[in-house]
């Protein structure tokens, strides 16, 4: 299954194309301005039953040398059926569309990237025959935006930099100065930065400070994370609420029962918020010699 995180590495570029032309900035490629963009199908399958799909596929125009091609892919892991992969989509979209055709890999940790931008060739080293050299973007040279008006001047490439160092410890200073720029961002824009980045966090520990910053403050948009955010909140105080009437029925059967509850007893099972406890706790209430029997099976 195709993780949330791989999503956001390579759809942000279909978000804001332009994206591609202030990244190689960072990755030392001087490279025409385009001019325009376009997305184009992303479906490299023939007529045989393989199928084959490059992540993101754009069509940039330039001035200067023309139209370009550029196939995005969002690479978590090392792989190695997919430098062959990578040949065939490049090979493929020069041959279809007679255009120069370049690849970008957008990675999310330093081995990864180093693997991913090695030369790989088609035939022995005598006969290199198809040499494939993609140009890779990661942890290793994307920038560290951590100025929020740095970030505010471009909140894609922001949002990108917070993706590409989502395992970095640097990524909550990343996150934070993201957060700040975007309280003043009109909801249409703010928006799909928010889901970019929260897509291409995944599941590590940053999310959940992202989630959290996002949470200070959701009125200016509407999505996916803020009733997300809403939801455990609402869950969460449901929660609560379930252990607070079990602490309750634990309390009221000790003293039906006439027992003395000593008020460490009553602290302890007042504080307790794990209900599955106050159940257990409940069932020997019902038979315990004393109120601080209650915890005796512990």
């Amino acid at each position: 299954m195709v993780s949330s995180s791989h999503e956001a590495m390579h759809r942000i570029f279909q978000h804001d194309p332009g994206l591609f032309s202030r990244v190689t900035h960072f990755l030392g490629i001087d490279l025409p301005r385009p001019i325009g963009a376009t997305a184009l199908p992303t479906d490299l399958t023939e007529a045989s039953p393989v199928e084959r799909r490059v992540d993101t596929l754009l069509r940039f125009e330039t001035a200067e040398r023309g139209p370009f091609l550029l196939a995005v892919e969002a690479q978590g892991k090392k792989d190695p059926d997919k430098p062959a992969s990578w040949a065939y989509y490049v090979s493929y979209l020069w041959t279809k569309y007679r255009l120069p055709t370049a690849l970008l890999v957008v990675c999310q940790d330093h081995a990864t990237a180093k693997w991913a931008q090695r030369a790989v060739t088609s035939g022995p080293p005598e006969l290199p025959t198809l040499t494939l050299r993609p140009v890779v973007a990661g942890p290793h040279n994307m920038p560290v935006i951590t100025d929020p008006d740095e970030a505010r001047a471009d909140l894609v490439l922001a949002s990108l930099a917070a993706i590409t160092h989502a395992a970095e410890p640097v990524v909550n200073a990343i996150l934070k100065a993201l957060s700040t720029a975007l309280r003043d961002a009109p909801e249409d824009i703010a928006a799909p930065i928010v889901e970019f980045t929260a897509h291409g966090l995944g599941n590590r520990p940053a999310r959940h400070l992202w989630r959290n910053l996002v949470a200070v403050d959701l009125s200016f948009y509407k999505s996916y994370i803020s009733e997300e955010i809403r939801d455990e909140g609402r869950e969460q105080g449901r929660e609560q609420g379930r252990a607070q009437q079990g602490a309750q029925d634990v309390l009221l059967v000790l003293e039906q029962r006439g027992l003395d509850i000593p008020d460490s007893v009553r602290t302890r099972i007042t504080e307790c918020g794990d209900t599955e406890v106050l159940r257990h706790w409940l069932a020997r209430a019902v038979t315990a010699s004393s109120a601080e029997a209650v915890f005796e099976s512990e």
